[in-house]
């Protein structure tokens, strides 16, 4: 792919010129990216902020080796990030370019960033996330060069805070909320702060604290377990918390519910895109630990994308 586009680059150049300002649009200036709804052309926002007609859209290139990681149909949460990933490094000089042949269609105000992945190279992950979560029913198709294209549709909201200090998670959802009594990492192993998103789940998880480099502390079978982080953070039962459970945090990083209804009716409620907040515990979760891209302001994290630092 990286000859690929050097190879392309000056006949790309001329092509995307007339696409310029709608891309710009979905890489990090401050307008709305409309749905196409076939009732006209649409007004975008140049670099200046003039409202002009929308270009006709120039066709895409291949981006060979490009993957989404929402399935076509899938209905996620409102956290959920359309993150692109590469099976090779997109040099810095060609980001710019990549970004152009990305396009992200829905109702929503959003931006492209290169993201450091916690088990990638550099350049090979590339994120778009809405300014602020996305709203509910919005149905958002993703484009990714001419090869690639997936329709998804955001569900209810779903928010989930778990505060490690009063030792509740508070679940806020379709107007409602409850609190459930949780244990999360005891101290020197606390759990993350900051915000996560679900990026999975399985009903049955065998975990090792060899992995995680707490020696042979456990390994054995845990349940209802829902997937934070690429560095092994979960949600999930744990016998600990039918004990501890609103009164001490006894877990080595994990956030723990009780082995009855309170793990079991979580994980039958939550979805892919799902939002979990730790607040009160030390460490950020970083940006590429999973889906952390809400742990940036949106200034920081427009400044993450290539299109946005070539136009200054």
């Amino acid at each position: 792919m990286t000859t690929g586009l050097r190879g392309r680059r000056g006949r790309l150049a001329r092509a995307w010129s007339a696409a310029a300002v709608c891309a710009l649009a979905l890489a990090g200036c401050s307008v709305q990216a409309a749905a196409d709804g076939g009732g006209g052309p649409a007004a975008t926002a140049g670099p200046t902020g003039t409202a002009r007609p929308k270009p006709s859209p120039t066709p895409l290139e291949s981006l060979p080796g490009a993957h989404i990681n929402i399935a076509d149909g899938q209905t996620v949460g409102v956290g959920m990030p359309v993150s692109v990933t590469f099976d090779r490094p997109i040099p810095v000089a060609e980001r710019a370019a990549v970004e152009r042949e990305l396009k992200v269609t829905g109702e929503t105000e959003g931006s492209w960033g290169w993201v450091k992945d916690r088990n990638l190279a550099d350049g090979r992950r590339v994120d778009f996330r809405p300014r602020r979560y996305w709203k509910p029913g919005t149905a958002v198709t993703v484009r990714a060069g001419a090869g690639i294209t997936r329709h998804f549709t955001v569900g209810r909201s779903f928010v989930a805070t778990v505060d490690v200090r009063t030792h509740f998670m508070t679940l806020e959802t379709a107007g409602s909320s409850r609190r459930v009594p949780i244990t999360a990492g005891a101290p020197g192993m606390d759990t993350w702060n900051g915000t996560m998103v679900v990026s999975d789940k399985a009903s049955k998880v065998f975990m090792d604290s060899r992995s995680v480099g707490y020696g042979d502390q456990y390994a054995d079978y845990y349940y209802y377990a829902v997937h934070l982080t690429a560095s092994g953070t979960y949600l999930h039962q744990n016998p600990k918390a039918n004990v501890y459970g609103g009164r001490q945090n006894v877990t080595h990083g994990c956030v723990g519910l009780a082995t009855g209804g309170p793990a079991k009716r979580f994980f039958d409620e939550v979805v892919p895109g799902d939002v979990v907040k730790v607040v009160g515990s030390r460490d950020t979760v970083a940006v590429g630990n999973g889906y952390g891209d809400w742990n940036l302001t949106w200034d920081q994290w427009r400044a993450t994308s290539a299109l946005v630092r070539h136009v200054r």
